[in-house]
């Protein structure tokens, strides 16, 4: 065969290869997308059961292991961590995999096990509190076994036992503990309670030596009456006791691996290997403790369902849930808000209260909030439009009894409460039973609520105008209302006559309306006198502190009709204003004529000093 012919059959081989390569890979694409969108969708709304999507599941799954095993252990690790709500339906598809095939089981726990070591040492501590969590419901599943769990739950434990570590640190790890307690406490126990009542004395002992310095600063009121307001790791510990006198037997995780008990009976279990805290490192930053909020309890709510009591269990374990969707959603409102409506056992609970609740306490959390303080206006306003008949009758009772307890609410969680409460008025005409809150009317200023209602009128002047907010309270609350927004220009009151500088400020005014330059503007300026200058000094003055309130003065004067006006004009004379100002003092006396001109006018006077960094005034 001919040179030529030769390599002409070895390019139509190599194309016809990198054709079937492409088509392999994109096949490849193809399938791993397929198992993606059936492993984190399982659980979903479907016409068929739980139980039989799994066990289909699961066998779809076994089919695939042998091509696919490592993408299908990755895609079970990262559900673990964020779809963390989903806890026990991965934790059943993992016993029915385990149960089919024993070395995808061990796979995975191996692989579920340097993501937790990893977690740990990067500083990933909600991730590496939900595979904790995990791995010991794995032990409900018979996937792993019993004591091997208990192990890494004693080595954890132990962290307490460090000396010259911060709390913070063996908070998390006893945290980690306790938070994981209700999925396999009942296994636990059961098969081993010996050691078990040994771990949670060890609990105990440690609970009981906590320092509690931090708690006043986290505090969002003053006063525990009418809800004591707990340290969080106190409360769990408490509603932790409670569980274990229920003899482990709660009512509020759904455990679709009871269904399978005689398959997973069977199954051979793993050993889980050991797991040795990291030594403690200056740098990490653990999470910050916090405290519960609680503004609802049973006799709150009507009846027809009974809201769990703040040491129960399922209190937890519901407000748990509610920040994990919180969380994992928050950058889709409506999404978020669909998921907190869905809940799984809505019908049993007082839903809305405890989501009005728990958004409330993500709010208030101090010293910030989780997530921008915008968002939890937004989901409120969510939830109120998806159930317009519930919702903010719940919304309107929470706000009436925050309203009652400001006197010693935190000076913060009242900021928030302000920028909240004006922003939902805003989105509902800023209608509101102001006669219920008359009270604020009959107290002192200074106090607590009319300090709230006035603040509250500030800011909902922000977004409408002075006549309209008067339209919208009664009669009685404009004692409460602001001054109205409008600029002073001393220029033109009353015995302006006698001020310096009143000709000039006239003149310049005329000579800006008919658009003159900055150079005109400073050539009208520059017969003003300087009152800082001494005519026993033979140094010149550093600034004029007359040619600047003049002219800053007239500038914004003019520029008063808008917030672009105002940007424009200072703009356009940015060079002589620039000029007047080339010192410290003078840029103080600059703020001094702003707050003169504009005191009236809160907002303005942000935005303007806003403005003038922009434009480097400094």
């Amino acid at each position: 065969m001919s040179r030529r012919r030769r390599e002409s059959y070895s390019d139509d081989e190599d194309e016809t290869s990198h054709r079937s390569k492409r088509r392999r890979t994109s096949d490849d694409v193809n399938i791993e997308d397929r198992l993606d969108s059936l492993i984190t969708r399982v659980g979903e709304k479907s016409t068929s059961s739980l139980e039989s999507n799994l066990e289909g599941l699961a066998s779809v799954l076994e089919a695939d292991l042998p091509n696919y095993k490592d993408k299908i252990v990755k895609i079970l690790c990262d559900c673990v961590v964020y779809l963390p709500e989903k806890i026990t339906v991965y934790t059943t598809l993992v016993g029915l995999l385990n149960a089919k095939n024993y070395n995808c089981g061990g796979e995975f726990s191996e692989l579920l096990v340097r993501n937790l070591k990893e977690a740990l040492k990067t500083g990933e501590f909600e991730s590496a509190r939900m595979i904790v969590r995990f791995v010991a419901d794995l032990v409900n599943c018979h996937v792993l076994v019993a004591s091997s769990v208990l192990q890494m739950f004693d080595n954890f434990v132990e962290v307490a036992l460090e000396d010259n570590i911060p709390q913070v640190r063996s908070d998390w790890y006893v945290n980690s503990v306790l938070s994981a307690l209700p999925w396999v406490g009942r296994e636990l126990f059961e098969k081993k309670e010996a050691e078990l009542s040994k771990l949670l004395q060890t609990i105990e002992n440690y609970i009981s030596k906590r320092h509690h310095i931090h708690v006043p600063s986290l505090r969002v009121w003053a006063s525990d009456d009418p809800h004591p307001q707990e340290e969080y790791l106190d409360c769990l510990w408490a509603q932790i006791k409670n569980l274990r006198n229920n003899k482990w037997v709660e009512k509020q995780i759904s455990r679709p691996y009871l269904a399978f008990d005689g398959v997973l009976c069977d199954a051979l279990q793993h050993t889980l290997p050991q797991i040795i805290p990291p030594s403690h490192n200056d740098e990490m930053k653990y999470p910050i403790p916090t405290v519960v909020f609680r503004i609802f309890d049973y006799t709150d709510v009507p009846e027809g369902t009974v809201l769990p009591g703040s040491h129960a269990i399922e209190r937890y374990l519901i407000e748990e849930q509610i920040n994990k969707i919180i969380d994992s959603n928050y950058l889709e409102r409506k999404e978020c808000a669909a998921a907190l409506l869905s809940f799984p056992t809505k019908n049993k609970l007082p839903l809305n209260y405890i989501i009005i609740e728990t958004v409330f306490g993500q709010l208030f959390r101090l010293p910030k909030a989780p997530h921008l303080e915008l968002f939890y206006g937004v989901i409120l306003l969510e939830v109120c439009k998806l159930q317009p008949s519930t919702m903010p009758q719940v919304l309107a009772q929470a706000t009436e009894m925050l309203f009652e307890r400001l006197d010693s609410m935190h000076t913060i969680c009242i900021e928030r409460l302000v920028t909240w409460f004006s922003y939902h008025l805003s989105m509902f005409q800023f209608r509101w039973s102001w006669e219920d809150w008359s009270i604020a009317v009959q107290q002192d200023a200074t106090s607590p609520k009319a300090r709230f209602v006035h603040e509250v009128l500030q800011k909902i002047l922000r977004l409408s105008y002075h006549q309209r907010v008067m339209e919208s309270v009664p009669e009685s609350f404009h004692c409460l209302l602001p001054v109205k927004p409008q600029p002073f220009y001393k220029y033109e009151q009353e015995g302006a006559g006698s001020l310096p500088g009143t000709m000039k400020a006239h003149a310049l005014m005329s000579a800006i309306k008919s658009r003159c330059t900055p150079e005109e503007a400073a050539a009208i300026l520059k017969e003003l006198p300087n009152p800082m200058a001494d005519d026993d000094s033979s140094s010149e003055p550093v600034f004029n502190p007359l040619k600047i309130d003049v002219f800053v003065s007239t500038l914004l004067y003019l520029g008063s009709k808008s917030f672009s006006h105002s940007f424009a004009a200072l703009a356009k004379f940015h060079p002589l204003l620039k000029s007047l100002t080339e010192t410290e003092e003078a840029q103080i006396c600059l703020l001094r004529t702003l707050y003169e001109v504009w005191k009236s006018h809160q907002q303005m006077l942000v935005v303007l000093v806003d403005k003038l960094l922009m434009l480097r005034m400094d």
